[in-house]
C-alpha cells in the first residue's frame, strides 16, 4: 500500500512540475513544496544533530533550497526530482549553518565537556545542596581545573552579547551596550535602502519582456541559458536584454537622484 501511495504521490509531483514548467504559479510551486517537503524533513533531521539551531529555522532554510530546485529542475534531462532536490536543500542548510557559525571556534573536545558539564552541575547542586567549585566540576569531569576554567571562559565568550543588554553607567545610571556603540554603518544601510526603493520604482519602468529576463537572472538566480528556455527565448536575446536592461535602469535610477 505505502509502495502504491508513493508512486502516485510521485506521478502527481511529475505532472505538477510539468504544469509549472509550462506555466509558473505561486500555486502550483506551493503544492510541489508540501508534496516533496519530506525531503526537507529528512535533511533537516540529518542536521539538527550536528548544530544548535533550531528545527523550525532549519525546516525554513530547506523550504528555499527546495523552491530553488523547483525553479532549476529540467525534466528533459531525465534526472529523478529528489535526486536533484537534495543537493539544493542541503546546500542551502549548510550555507545558512556556515554563515551562522561563530567566529570563535572551540575545539571538538570542550564542546562535549561543556554539554556534559551541565548534567554534572546539576547533580553536584542536588547532592550538596549548593553551587559546586570549579575543583569539584573538574573532578568529576577528569579534567585539570585550569582547563575547566578555559573551556567556561572559552564558552562564555562565544555567547552573543545583546545590544539591549543593561550595563552601569556612572553618568547616567543605566544604559545600555547600544548607547554607547556608535553606528557607523546606519547612513550607509539607508541609503543602501534607498536604493533598493529607487530599485523598484525602476523596474517597473521596463519593458515587461526586459523587466521578467532581469528578475529571472539576477532576483531568481537563473542563468541566462535557464531563462531563455524558460521564457522561450534564445540566449543571444536574453543576453541583448541583460545588458540594454541594466543600462536603462542604471539612467533611471541615476535620473531619480536628480
Amino acid at each position: 500500500m505505502s509502495t502504491l501511495i508513493a508512486h502516485e504521490l510521485r506521478s502527481e509531483s511529475l505532472q505538477l512540475l510539468r504544469d509549472y514548467q509550462k506555466s509558473p504559479s505561486s500555486q502550483t510551486r506551493n503544492q510541489l513544496v508540501e508534496l516533496n517537503f519530506g525531503l526537507v524533513r529528512k535533511e533537516a533531521h540529518h542536521w539538527i544533530h550536528q548544530c544548535t539551531e533550531n528545527y523550525e529555522d532549519l525546516l525554513q532554510v530547506g523550504c528555499i533550497g527546495l523552491i530553488r530546485a523547483i525553479e532549476r529542475f529540467d525534466m528533459s534531462k531525465g534526472h529523478a526530482f529528489s535526486s536533484f532536490a537534495v543537493p539544493y536543500i542541503r546546500g542551502e542548510i549548510q550555507h545558512y549553518l556556515r554563515d551562522k557559525s561563530p567566529s570563535m571556534r572551540i575545539p571538538r573536545r570542550w564542546q562535549a565537556l561543556q554539554r556534559q558539564s551541565v548534567w554534572v552541575i546539576r547533580d553536584l547542586q542536588a547532592t550538596a545542596q549548593r553551587n559546586p567549585t570549579d575543583a569539584e566540576v573538574a573532578a568529576v569531569l577528569e579534567i585539570s581545573q585550569s582547563e575547566w576554567q578555559e573551556i567556561k571562559v572559552a564558552c562564555q565568550n562565544r555567547a552573543l552579547l545583546s545590544l539591549d543588554a543593561p550595563i552601569r553607567d556612572e553618568d547616567n545610571g543605566s544604559a545600555t551596550i547600544g548607547d554607547l556603540v556608535p553606528d557607523h554603518q546606519y547612513r550607509s544601510f539607508q541609503l543602501a535602502q534607498e536604493d533598493q526603493i529607487r530599485l523598484q520604482q525602476a523596474l517597473v519602468q521596463l519593458e515587461t519582456r526586459t523587466r521578467q529576463v532581469l528578475e529571472f537572472v539576477f532576483l531568481h538566480d537563473l542563468t541566462q541559458k535557464e531563462t531563455a528556455e524558460r521564457m522561450g527565448i534564445s540566449a543571444v536575446t536574453v543576453s541583448r536584454r541583460v545588458k540594454k536592461g541594466l543600462e536603462s535602469l542604471q539612467m533611471l535610477m541615476v535620473g531619480s537622484e536628480d
